[in-house]
């Protein structure tokens, strides 16, 4: 018997597959159409690591088992090239980004290969190629013509190692997510892209799309909508030191006398205008122009003035993060209350942002926890204006208290206790003395607004806001517009150019690709490498003329990645950055990748569709029907694995160990495909040893079969016999099983559990199980032909290599990927035989094998023949309960 020797059939088929172009596909051919696609890689120094192989692994079993289908599937691949790493290799070394990332994309190249993906590597798409940033550029001059970018100047997150601009989210706790520097805020000009004007497309759009809920859910509050309303607090200017703006109401006049100013206002905005009665104090962010007010007479400008000044060394993700709230009182002025009259303390914190909603709040700490902590931290009073709807008072729902009936009975017994028994005694059963309570509830101590339920109060006191012209109703967002300039090299270069009086301009489509310069020096000043470039600014003057300048500043490489799904389609098109009839291809069906691009790839993708179908450039508005995440590899300590660490798995030992097959199928089976993967090689040895058993399983059976057929030429009528035709039903009806349930958990991507199943069957008919019984004696192998070749086939997607070999040691010539994908039979899934329980009064005393559409009367005679039941058949049997193929329960 031939030995399994993964490494040298695997090579084998590798090569076939290459010569053959067994990859390639008819693109022009939009019949049962697919679109499988996960994330492409940034070509690293380091390669392939075990995250990018389980992920690649899924999308390969999926592509095989829907082309299996009939579907024409279109399965691309590529590189993510430009970015930081080569641009800082080359600092250290020299050596040009282009050389490294041509050099580190041919590894991957060999390492995909070796693992038996099947991508067609002649239709990539590659960021760094200009053929590719020539239509990135092209779709930013589209957004230019149309107004959906524009540039300006703006304090952003600022790397002093990288010497460059960091977006919010590529900082990771104050640092950037590169390198580790601590972030600083600095006044850079930056193009920016309008993201903010499909805030609200993005949050609803989402409801469209067959995503993961919980990366749902962290869009959604990344883009952070809120509804509430602005409202106008009068500021009280102290008069100690002869200011006040006493005798003026709120307007632009201004006083004769030198020691009386106007009156003037805080615009704060908030999402729960129901609390206005418990406001015990107002908080400003750090940015706010009441600051430098010079006209408020505010008393603590210095103590004020370094507590700003240390605030603006945070990054907003800090601010927005910090669990110690901080913050310094405005001496000299105070807020008043629109609604009561109320003077309150001002405060200036930076946990308040500059650039959301107006930079001031109303803080209610009763019923927000973050004014809970400051209020407790500073000794400010709380005061409970919202009653929650729990204890005595409590309801199923919200709309109980909607009733008129419920609202009166309550308001009555609030009126009627003069001490205000009822509700000191619903704060004291709901024990909210010592928390915030932030749910909605009835207004209480709220003048005419009270007992009534919070929806109800925000819209009367939005109303009269209105109507005072004191507020309004609006919506915010936390989301901000996408800051794309970078100062480094290794990037798309930003096709803007200046006139001599400074006016942007788009380069045009003539002068695309809009190229990186060659003569640049790497390493970083705090000035963009390009304006170094002599080549760059001779270019700039030759087509545009004297005085013009270039734009020095390449683009953030999400721009390359939130748009290079359109472009695999039609990679090789120098016309358009997609072909009308290639766009037929799009949206993607199914996009497997990483949850940490939520906020960042996954958002930047959707909202360059958008903008993309805005500008009618395209004519849907999700790029990803379906996405799945694969969970994150771990070494066998469960820690995340890194180079520092060096922990990391490398794909080529493991290949070299135990074949593609063993890798590919044991990052699948490990886990659910969403799950964490720790890693462990003892298990992989198992997933080895099960290709061993299948290996010998089918060189058994070609030696009884040829040895059969040299016996007796009869015998092949036998080998082939069709499924149901089988000498065995119970290995036709165990195949058909398994059939059914592989086909659904690969569609369903539950991946480890198909392998599973398949594991389950290989064992089935290894351990025989007296299955030879049903056979000629001459015989002692199971399977039929066709039953074989299904097996064979049902693990193909997992296994491609060994797969191929057994089909070819089988007699076929042509590959296994161009065969149907087996349907099950329904009557073959049926269950011949089922376990029955037998209970005597309730308690289990025996399980019985018996038929799986046994009759009552035969289940019960069955049941009381049982010796281990009749050891409990002491008194007399007064019932026997039957549930049909589960259970017998006898009464005694």
């Amino acid at each position: 018997m031939e030995k399994y020797n993964p490494q040298e059939i695997e090579k084998k088929w590798q090569k076939i597959w290459e010569k053959n172009k067994a990859s390639k596909m008819d693109k022009d051919n939009l019949k049962k159409k697919f679109y499988v696609l996960d994330m492409f890689p940034y070509p690293s120094g380091t390669g392939l690591h075990m995250g990018h192989t389980e992920s690649y692994t899924a999308s390969d079993v999926f592509y095989r088992f829907k082309k299996m289908q009939g579907f024409n599937v279109l399965h691309p691949q590529g590189f993510d090239s430009f970015g930081l790493p080569a641009e800082n290799f080359a600092i250290k070394t020299g050596i040009h980004p282009s050389e490294t990332t041509k050099k580190n994309m041919e590894n991957y190249i060999r390492q995909m290969k070796s693992l038996g993906f099947a991508y067609d590597f002649d239709e990539q798409a590659v960021t760094s190629d200009p053929g590719y940033y020539k239509w990135t550029q092209w779709i930013f001059g589209k957004f230019f013509e149309n107004g959906l970018v524009y540039k300006k100047t703006t304090k952003t997150n600022w790397c002093r190692s990288c010497q460059t601009v960091i977006a919010n989210e590529q900082v990771a706790e104050g640092k950037c997510e590169r390198c580790g520097t601590d972030i600083e805020l600095k006044e850079v000009p930056s193009w920016f892209f309008k993201i903010t004007d499909f805030a609200e497309e993005l949050i609803n759009d989402l409801d469209k799309v067959d995503w993961p809920e919980h990366t749902k859910k962290n869009q959604r509050n990344w883009i952070g909508k809120s509804e509430g309303a602005t409202v106008s607090f009068e500021i009280k200017i102290s008069n100690e030191n002869g200011i006040s703006n006493d005798k003026f109401p709120i307007s632009n006049q201004f006083s004769n006398s030198n020691n009386q100013i106007p009156k003037q206002t805080i615009e704060v905005f908030t999402t729960r205008v129901d609390t206005i009665f418990g406001c015990t104090y107002l908080v400003v962010a750090p940015e706010h122009p009441l600051i430098k007010n010079q006209e408020l007479g505010i008393k603590n400008q210095d103590e004020i003035g370094e507590y700003v000044k240390k605030a603006k060394n945070k990054t907003e993700l800090d601010r927005m993060e910090a669990k110690d709230k901080t913050g310094v009182e405005i001496k000299g002025i105070k807020a008043v209350n629109p609604f009561n009259g109320e003077q309150v303390p001002v405060f200036v914190a930076d946990y308040v942002l500059g650039g959301y909603g107006t930079g001031a709040v109303m803080a209610v700490p009763a019923h927000d926890e973050r004014d809970w902590e400051f209020a407790k931290k500073y000794e400010l009073p709380i005061r409970y204006v919202i009653a929650p709807l729990c204890g005595s008072y409590q309801r199923p729902s919200m709309n109980d208290y909607k009733t008129y009936e419920t609202l009166e009975g309550l308001k009555k017994q609030i009126i009627n206790d003069k001490n205000d028994e009822v509700v000191k005694s619903i704060l004291t059963e709901c024990k909210i003395s010592k928390k915030a309570h932030i749910n909605d509830g009835i207004t209480i101590y709220s003048d005419k607004y009270s007992f009534l339920n919070s929806e109800q109060a925000r819209q009367k006191m939005t109303e009269w806001l209105k109507k005072e012209g004191l507020g309004k109703k609006i919506v915010n967002y936390r989301l901000r517009d996408w800051s794309i300039s970078r100062q480094r090299y290794w990037g798309c270069p930003i096709p803007i150019v200046y006139s001599p009086k400074g006016e942007a301009r788009f380069v045009g489509e003539e002068n695309l690709p809009w190229t990186l310069p060659a003569d640049v020096d790497f390493v970083p000043t705090g000035v963009a490498p390009l304006a170094k470039s002599e080549e760059l600014k001779k270019r700039v003057e030759n087509i545009f003329g004297k005085g013009w300048t270039a734009e020095y500043d390449t683009m953030d490489t999400f721009v390359d990645s939130s748009w290079y799904f359109l472009r695999y389609s039609d990679p090789h098109d120098d016309k358009a950055f997609c072909s009308k009839e290639r766009l037929e291809w799009l949206p993607v069906d199914l996009y497997i990748g990483g949850a940490e691009h939520t906020y960042m790839h996954l958002l930047f993708a959707r909202f360059f569709v958008k903008a993309m179908k805005k500008i009618g450039l395209l004519d849907f508005d999700e790029p990803f029907l379906k996405l799945r995440h694969q969970g994150m590899v771990l070494d066998a300590q469960g820690k995340k694995m890194s180079k520092s660490k060096g922990n990391v798995v490398n794909p080529d030992e493991m290949i070299e160990k135990f074949g593609a097959d063993s890798v590919r199928t044991y990052m699948l089976f490990a886990a659910p495909l969403e799950d964490e993967v720790m890693w462990n090689e003892q298990n992989i040895v198992g997933v080895y040893r099960f290709f061993e058993k299948v290996w010998n399983y089918v060189e058994s059976w070609n030696e009884s079969y040829e040895k059969d057929i040299a016996d007796n030429k009869n015998n092949i009528e036998f080998y082939k016999k069709s499924g149901d035709d089988g000498p065995d039903f119970r290995t036709a009806s165990r195949l058909h099983k398994t059939i059914k349930k592989v086909s659904e958990d690969i569609e369903n991507l539950k991946f480890n559990t198909a392998v599973s199943q398949l594991m389950i069957f290989v064992n089935y008919i290894r351990e025989d199980k007296g299955i030879g019984k049903f056979l000629k004696e001459s015989m002692d192998v199971p399977m039929t032909i066709p039953q074989l070749e299904k097996l064979i086939i049902l693990l193909s997607p997992f296994a491609p290599h060994i797969t191929e070999e057994l089909w070819e040691k089988l007699g076929h010539k042509e590959s296994i990927f161009n065969e149907e994908w087996p349907e099950y039979d329904e009557k073959l899934i049926a269950d011949e035989e089922v376990e029955m329980v037998v209970q005597v009064n309730g308690k289990v005393r025996d399980k019985i094998i018996v038929s799986a559409d046994i009759s009552e009367d035969d289940a019960k005679q069955k049941a009381l023949s049982s010796e281990k039941v009749q050891a409990h058949l002491s008194g007399e049997v007064k019932k026997i309960i039957f549930v049909k193929g589960k259970l017998v329960n006898v009464v005694v």
